[in-house]
């Protein structure tokens, strides 16, 4: 079994919290992790909010015996955290799984142009929690007979949709970084693009969204494994 040897306990600590946020919304999720040199990848898609979260992990070394030079393989996130050994340091490569849809498409890899107008990071939590705010406000003063999940799903994408400050980020990606321990106080926030796609950017991970009304032809597709 290919094991990774990760930089540091912290670095391990780091996976396993954002793999086990993961598996919160989803306990059947699925990562993507993608490896060359000393980088790792984790891709992961959170159940809800349409967006892809990725996860940057420092190795020590690639692999144990000095196997192949590169990874790309899609597992089960729950079956990965069971691996993880956080005062080792080390993670043990489950088998793979047939990947789900998204794993086929990730965004590229570089091409990433800085986007401006992107509001102040204490603002982006603050949006967030009015949105929060919002969607409990108008489902609550909905009626018993009109609390149905086409109702509530409406609400949602009319909230969540919306974009923030001067880009055409929707705010959902702000609530899933967020909510996957990426947005926190006094860290920076960046907003990049590149063809098709939006990354929020933070020091404790990514998340990137397909902007509407952005042809195909500029999506970075990748073959599953």
């Amino acid at each position: 079994m290919t094991v990774l040897h990760l930089a540091d306990e912290g670095e391990a600590a780091d996976l396993a919290a954002f793999l086990s946020r993961l598996i919160h919304y989803d306990r059947s999720a699925a990562v993507r992790l993608q490896a060359a040199g000393t980088a790792l990848a984790v891709f992961g898609r959170p159940a809800s909010f349409e967006v892809l979260a990725i996860r940057a992990v420092r190795l020590a070394k690639p692999y144990e015996n000095g196997l192949d030079v590169t990874l790309d393989v899609t597992v089960s996130a729950g079956e990965l955290l069971e691996t993880v050994d956080e005062s080792g340091a080390t993670a043990a490569v489950p088998g793979a799984v047939t990947g789900p849809p998204w794993a086929g498409v990730l965004p590229p890899r570089g091409g990433w142009r800085p986007e401006s107008g992107l509001s102040a990071p204490d603002e982006l939590r603050a949006t967030v929690g009015a949105a929060v705010g919002e969607f409990r406000s108008r489902t609550q003063e909905l009626t018993p007979e009109r609390r149905t999940r086409a109702e509530l799903d409406a609400i949602g994408r009319d909230i969540w949709s919306r974009t923030v400050g001067d880009t055409a980020l929707p705010v959902r990606a702000v609530h899933a970084a967020q909510s996957l321990g990426f947005l926190r106080p006094g860290a920076p926030v960046d907003l990049f693009s590149s063809g098709a796609w939006l990354r929020l950017r933070t020091p404790y991970g990514s998340v990137a969204v397909r902007r509407a009304g952005v042809g195909a032809a500029a999506l970075g597709v990748s073959v599953r494994r």
